[in-house]
């Protein structure tokens, strides 16, 4: 039987994306990390401690990075972790990467949409922000059918202006920085380090993860960009140095310039550090939150993007129903799966009984759901490079992950520290996400032989 990454696909997708455009993509499905979510893990913390947790997951970040370019420019489909996992290990450990990117990529859009209305609701009181969250949806989602051509430039375009309003935001209160501002009860509230902080670091992880997560994202318009083996690894090196520069700013300015543990558990930490700056009237401050929607948007445009490829890819291969491969005969883009992506994070915004556990805010769960679902991935893609090296060191590998076995294995000890610590401070989350990752597994089971079938038809396609 052909193997099925041998197969010319019926279902294909148009390769118009530029270098430019992959890397807006890179950056801009991260950048709303920058303006929300991150302050959660000062609650548990503080300042300091959330400082060091920080650094311990951007280092992960970059290794892992440097380490999945690697996988992605040898295998360039839309699949993503789901086609390197089956690559290497079989269905079983595809249908495990792909889920577990699937629940990332559908659970962090409704996060970002709530930050949305969230910042609306700054500017018009009587908005409620969940009503704003679901127009999100309504808009993104029908501009990410009409063509990833549009939706890419749109998408460099808002994280072009995004970065420069974060810039802004950190000129405009530096004047007010202070260090001990900064560094006040910095240690899960205390003034100096202790035993009794570490804890405190352990549970903020998926509030550091939040300033990354999504960047492996531009692995699934592989198939649509222009040359892949050259421009990814351009994008993704650059998009997570940008990365990493903003977001220790960030976090370093909102917490010098007044009471930080005022902007710990709130969805507008930016406008709020900056309104004790500049005062409630300020044109600055306004500015900020409509600027600081940019970054909101290009992040939750960018996921829609992405989602919508894992579904396809996971459709495509029978690994969900075929009905969501369709793609739309004009635009060529998955409209169904955009679509599909779109219900579910709806569903989940209004799901506050079934998602506000643990006295969390509905926000944080959503967060800390999407996070598992990365990490998942993250184990597993590290795992599929190592056996990719052994099993196929022919495999033609345009971009080689630097100092292997060291970077990938940082990466792997990284998101294995991140898993056991977010199960301990999660579990009731955790057990959701197990729920959802069976109840995928037991379709997977039921439809074996839909996915022979489609190899089968694959291979006819191809004679």
């Amino acid at each position: 039987m052909t193997p099925l990454e041998n197969v010319p696909i019926p279902h294909v997708l148009k390769p118009v994306l530029s270098t430019l455009q992959l890397w807006g993509i890179a950056v801009g499905l991260v950048i709303s990390g920058e303006y929300f979510g991150w302050s959660y893990g000062w609650a548990s913390a503080g300042t300091l401690g959330f400082t060091i947790t920080s650094i311990f997951v951007a280092a992960m970040y970059t290794t892992f990075i440097f380490s999945f370019t690697e996988l992605t420019t040898s295998i360039p489909q839309a699949g993503g972790p789901f086609a390197y996992s089956k690559r290497a290990y079989g269905p079983t450990a595809g249908y495990l990467a792909g889920a577990a990117t699937l629940i990332e990529f559908v659970f962090a859009p409704p996060a970002i949409a709530l930050a949305i209305g969230a910042y609306l609701n700054v500017q018009f009181s009587t908005l409620d922000p969940k009503t704003a969250a679901v127009c999100a949806y309504l808009v993104f989602m029908t501009l990410n059918i009409v063509g990833v051509r549009i939706a890419a430039t749109f998408e460099l375009a808002v994280t072009l202006l995004a970065i420069f309003e974060l810039l802004v935001f950190m000129g405009v209160v530096a004047p007010s920085f202070s260090m001990s501002n900064f560094t006040k009860g910095g240690w899960s509230g205390m003034d100096s380090f202790s035993l009794a902080s570490i804890p405190g670091m352990f549970a903020a992880i998926p509030f550091a993860i939040w300033f990354f997560l999504a960047i492996e994202g531009v692995a699934m318009a592989a198939e649509e960009a222009k040359d892949p083996k050259r421009s990814i690894p351009i994008a993704y090196i650059t998009g997570i140095l940008t990365l990493v520069v903003l977001a220790i700013g960030v976090m370093v300015f909102a917490g010098g310039t007044g009471d930080w543990t005022k902007l710990a558990n709130i969805n507008d930490p930016l406008p709020q550090a900056m309104k004790t700056v500049v005062g409630e009237s300020s044109g600055w401050l306004h500015m900020l939150v409509w600027l600081g929607l940019f970054g909101l948007v290009a992040s939750f445009h960018g996921i829609i993007l992405g989602y919508s490829r894992q579904i396809f890819a996971l459709a495509r291969e029978a690994y969900l129903p075929a009905y969501f491969a369709k793609i739309h005969p004009r635009f060529k883009t998955p409209h169904r799966a955009i679509l599909a992506g779109g219900v579910v994070g709806i569903v989940a915004i209004y799901s506050d009984e079934l998602i506000k556990i643990g006295g969390q805010t509905l926000t944080a769960n959503i967060v800390t759901m999407a996070v598992f679902g990365a990490i998942l991935m993250y184990i597993i893609s590290m795992f599929s490079l190592f056996r990719l090296r052994r099993t196929e060191p022919d495999m033609v590998r345009p971009f080689r992950a630097p100092l292997y076995p060291y970077f990938p294995a940082f990466a792997l000890f990284g998101a294995c520290v991140c898993m056991i610590t977010m199960i301990y401070y999660n579990p009731l989350i955790f057990g959701i996400f197990v729920g959802f990752m069976a109840l995928g597994y037991v379709y997977f089971l039921m439809t074996a032989n839909n996915r022979s079938r489609a190899i089968a038809q694959m291979a006819q396609d191809l004679n």
